[in-house]
């Protein structure tokens, strides 16, 4: 009989184990919720996805003979992740330019495709100080800090032409139908030139009065052709038209909500509103068009969705966020989800 009985439990074993798994899962262990702002109750609006620090990240894996060579030599391509990311844009197909300080690298993540392409150098020479980039047609365009240039190459690293004009520090970098915007922290100026470097004006001085400013850093365009400037020193945002012509300007030296204290990389989504990264509070700030508060996320730290020392955004057109956390190392994936 003890026997039969211990035979007659054991066959049951496995139906007792699946129902205590099913009472786990249904009350001790509740399921990850999702991290999102504003939090629960109220309707979220913003909603982090996930981190990106190397090329597994994206499922980019190096080509078979090099794994093997690595596999080898006891070597992993983890090595190219990212150190210091600094500049970040979107390209025309939606993928991401990144600039990695840290490294003196520029890395090209083509997400489709899962390809990560990293440069240090364009035509034998080392990329002192990379901080901004941006890819248009076969270009990848980077300025150089430390150059003080924005140099134009090839997806091979083959140098296409250095633009030199009105340049003394280079910052931010954004395309305008076929112009180049270059932020100069050095002169407090926006050069607009064309894609081949050719100068076709600039504006800004060093100042406080509206479309003036104290060592801008960031520079990002809207459906509208509008141009928005970090103007990092004096805390705002400043707004102009394709021409140059000051529109308005939102933000102000504080504490809290709504105010800066060091802002760097603004971006606008679809919808029109327009996100400032600020690097002391670790947070994002989201504006409406009329420069109103709407909402902010983050703050410092280093797990999912904290930030340390943040620099850069960009969205693409699905409105994807991408943040470049600098001191964390990596990029953090957030998504609009609110309504239009």
């Amino acid at each position: 009989m003890k026997g039969a009985a211990l035979n007659r439990f054991l066959g049951r074993l496995p139906v007792v184990l699946i129902g205590w798994l099913c009472g786990l899962s249904a009350g001790a262990i509740p399921p990850t919720a999702a991290l999102v702002w504003p939090p629960p109750p109220a309707e979220p609006h913003i909603m982090y996805v996930r981190d990106i620090a190397m090329p597994k990240d994206i499922g980019a894996k190096a080509p078979f003979f090099k794994r093997w060579a690595n596999r080898i030599a006891g070597m992993t391509t983890d090595v190219q992740g990212l150190i210091r990311p600094f500049g970040l844009s979107v390209d025309e197909s939606g993928n991401l330019l990144v600039t990695d300080t840290g490294a003196g690298a520029v890395c090209w993540l083509d997400l489709a495709h899962k390809k990560w392409v990293r440069w240090t150098a364009v035509g034998g020479r080392a990329f002192l100080s990379p901080v901004g980039a941006v890819h248009r047609g076969r270009l990848f365009y980077v300025a150089d800090s430390g150059w003080g240039e924005v140099l134009a190459f090839d997806e091979k690293g083959r140098g296409e032409l250095v633009i030199t004009n009105e340049l003394a520090r280079p910052a931010g970098i954004a395309v305008l139908d076929d112009h180049l915007l270059i932020v100069d922290s050095e002169r407090h100026q926006v050069v607009c030139c064309g894609l081949r470097g050719k100068f076709i004006f600039k504006f800004g001085h060093r100042g406080m009065e509206p479309g003036e400013f104290n060592f801008p850093t960031h520079i990002a365009v809207d459906d509208r052709h509008q141009i928005y400037v970090t103007d990092s020193l004096n805390d705002r945002v400043q707004v102009f038209t394709a021409d140059g012509r000051f529109v308005r300007a939102f933000g102000s030296a504080g504490d809290g909500p709504g105010h800066f204290t060091r802002p760097k990389g603004v971006a606008v989504d679809r919808a029109g509103h327009v996100y400032v990264v600020d690097a002391v509070f670790g947070n994002v700030q989201i504006f409406n068009d009329a420069g109103r508060l709407l909402l902010d996320f983050g703050r410092n730290g280093s797990a999912p969705g904290e930030f340390s020392l943040p620099n850069a955004i960009a969205i693409n057109a699905e409105n994807e966020i991408y943040v470049a956390d600098a001191y964390n190392h990596r990029l953090q994936v957030f998504r609009y989800t609110g309504k239009e």
